[in-house]
């Protein structure tokens, strides 16, 4: 979750070495999010993101698979979410612009498979939530638990689905979730992919990591986070990295001015920048 650079709130900070790489698949909720084409759910995989090859409609169903591991492996909570009615949260969703709920979602058909444990997202910084925010968030949690119970669900599995649950994974995921931006199936014109675009149409869908989640921010970062074929999120240094140096990445657009980053990150993430770039006023 995001950290100060002023060291009152960082844990141990990630630090290189030429004998560790990371690379690592999503702590499953990765999410295709709204609005999107009616076709992008037969496009990309329903677990793992990755674009579907070629044109014909090997789907089997509501949603695309990309192989049979990724089907076995979706089907306990894919299987509890093709249970439920989700037209009133979709509704909701949709007409708002919302979609964090939807990993929301898909937490809860997987902590109620057993795929996941309630308490999965814990270890993550939560955000810093304003009073309108957790009236919203209420409203949202209703409409998540009234659909569950209007499908039959018995109480016993959806026991951990609280006001409090809900809210304290939404704060989680509001800051831990990465934009899922396919580039390409090779490492081709990754620097120019570095500054995201805030409305980039290439965004498949959100996904919630652990380590990447520990990364600290710099407007000016040593390193990026990029997928190229699925889900599975990769590390990329932007420039040379010495042994020992801390890596650090840029949790908004770094194109923005100084003004304009210092206001997201202070009320979308809860601290103030004080990196070099912005201490230069750049």
């Amino acid at each position: 979750g995001p950290r100060s650079l002023d060291g009152l709130r960082r844990p141990r900070s990630l630090r290189y070495s030429p004998h560790r790489h990371w690379r690592g698949p999503p702590l499953g909720a990765a999410s295709r999010h709204p609005p999107f084409p009616l076709s992008l759910p037969r496009e990309v995989c329903y677990r793992c993101l990755k674009r579907k090859a070629g044109k014909g409609d090997d789907s089997r169903g509501d949603c695309y698979f990309c192989s049979d591991a990724c089907r076995e492996h979706a089907e306990g909570f894919h299987g509890i979410q093709k249970k439920v009615d989700w037209s009133l949260l979709d509704d909701h969703c949709s007409s708002r612009g919302l979609k964090y709920p939807y990993m929301v979602r898909r937490l809860a058909c997987m902590v109620i498979s057993g795929d996941v444990g309630a308490d999965c997202l814990d270890i993550l910084q939560p955000a810093q939530l304003h009073q309108g925010t957790l009236i919203e968030m209420e409203e949202e949690f209703e409409l998540l638990k009234s659909t569950f119970r209007k499908a039959g669900f018995q109480e016993e599995l959806t026991t951990f689905l609280t006001k409090q649950w809900y809210i304290n994974i939404l704060a989680r995921i509001r800051v831990n979730a990465f934009r899922i931006e396919l580039v390409a199936s090779s490492y081709e014109d990754l620097l120019s992919s570095a500054v995201a675009s805030v409305t980039c149409d290439a965004s498949v869908g959100n996904a919630v990591y652990m380590l990447p989640s520990f990364y600290n921010h710099d407007c000016d970062p040593n390193t990026h986070i990029v997928w190229l074929e699925n889900a599975d999120a990769k590390l990329k240094t932007l420039r040379d990295i010495d042994e020992g140096e801390e890596l650090r990445i840029c949790y908004i657009d770094t194109s923005m001015d100084v003004n304009a980053r210092q206001k997201i990150l202070t009320e979308g993430f809860g601290f103030q920048c004080r990196c070099q770039r912005c201490l230069s006023g750049d």
